[in-house]
């Protein structure tokens, strides 16, 4: 009986090797991947979400706890050593903070004695005065000391080193609230206006497209014309109406504001889609067949314009977010003692020259967040609408 030898595996395989067939969606990862803009900004958008969703269960303060003494504390402190262990530090409200040598903020300093004639404040600590000289200011404005610290005869007069704000992170506002708590509690509330809205608008938009664009004749025309009738006044113009009419300043107004007429670009965007598809075969075989128009609608049209409607809705994301600060900044969005982004900034404008952070700090929240969702709805754009593909 002959023997049989086994063949090796590898002596199987064809020479040429094919690659493994990617579906629509596996493929449309590939190609966002690729993109190094769009990564950077899901990125971006994953890190905020968490930053609202998860940062205020692990900030020790909420967005609006008061602490009057340590109001206005800078995130950085350039301060004056006094004793081996603490240090001093004087903010533009004129309050002087006892500070550690890790940056904790202590207490606040009681103050005893103005002498307005020499240009000098005396603090109380230990039972002995801390003399704050800041003349210099005044009579040597370009000199370069702002102000001399004096305890027990040792005058110090330059800053011993500048420190982080252990206390308050990002600094504390004009009444002593955490900027950073205010920041995050402003991320929850954007994000859920933003993501509400959009799916209102989503839902009102594509429904109302996918009618129009399906059924044509007189319903087109009569359903566009009220699109065009809404388009003839800016949208902003709408909202500050609607907001001012509703007279109550919530989150549930204001996505009852933009839910209700931002969905005309929606709209607009899934006519188009939908007149495109509904001529082609697979359509025309539904038909056919008899598959009742709304089944073709949300079985067969829909989904084949996923891709422009997931990128439109990516879109619209920031522009709800922006909208939301925008209201809350002119005052008749989100009301105090709310955390929004918008009265963050609407607060800090009066002490732009003094405490910049106040007004930096929400800015570049709202200018990150949009700028992370639009470069993520610009790679999807590339992703998944095959007319931009390339290679």
């Amino acid at each position: 009986m002959r023997d049989f030898n086994f063949v090796d595996k590898s002596k199987k395989l064809d020479k040429e090797q094919i690659r493994e067939s990617l579906t629509y969606w596996k493929d449309a990862w590939r190609r966002l991947k690729a993109n190094k803009l769009s990564m950077i900004g899901l990125v971006g958008v994953i890190f905020i979400m968490l930053f609202g969703i998860v940062g205020p269960f692990i900030t020790p303060y909420t967005y609006y706890e008061q602490q009057d003494e340590l109001r206005l504390s800078p995130p950085t402190m350039k301060v004056y050593q006094i004793t081996d262990e603490y240090y001093v530090f004087l903010n533009n409200d004129y309050k002087l903070l006892l500070i550690s040598e890790d940056g904790h903020i202590i207490r606040r300093l009681d103050l005893q004695i103005q002498d307005f004639v020499n240009k000098i404040y005396y603090y109380e600590y230990e039972g002995d005065l801390v003399a704050i000289d800041y003349h210099y200011r005044v009579y040597e404005p370009d000199g370069d000391i702002d102000y001399t610290v004096t305890y027990l005869d040792n005058t110090v007069e330059q800053p011993t080193k500048t420190v982080w704000n252990k206390t308050f992170l990002l600094g504390s506002d004009h009444v002593g609230r955490d900027v950073l708590a205010r920041l995050m509690y402003g991320a929850r509330i954007s994000l859920t206006v933003a993501f509400i809205a959009a799916l209102v608008n989503l839902f009102i938009g594509v429904t109302y497209g996918s009618v129009s664009g399906f059924r044509g004749g007189a319903v087109d025309e009569v359903m566009m014309r009220i699109v065009d009738i809404i388009n003839s006044i800016p949208l902003m113009i709408y909202v500050i109406l609607l907001m001012v009419l509703l007279n109550k300043s919530n989150i549930w107004t204001i996505i009852l504001t933009l839910g209700s007429v931002y969905w005309v670009g929606m709209a607009r965007l899934v006519r188009g889609q939908i007149i495109s598809l509904k001529n082609q075969e697979f359509v025309l075989a539904a038909r056919v067949i008899g598959v009742s128009q709304g089944k073709i609608i949300s079985r067969h049209l829909i989904p084949n314009a996923l891709g422009p409607i997931l990128v439109s809705l990516t879109m619209m994301i920031p522009t709800a977010i922006f909208t939301e600060a925008f209201l809350s900044f002119i005052g008749i969005g989100i009301s105090a003692p709310q955390a929004s982004w918008g009265t963050m900034a609407n607060e800090a404008i009066s002490m732009l020259q003094t405490q910049p952070y106040l007004l930096v700090l929400p800015s570049l929240a709202i200018g990150l967040t949009v700028l992370s969702f639009n470069f993520l709805g610009d790679g999807l754009r590339a992703a998944l609408d095959p007319r931009l593909r390339q290679g």
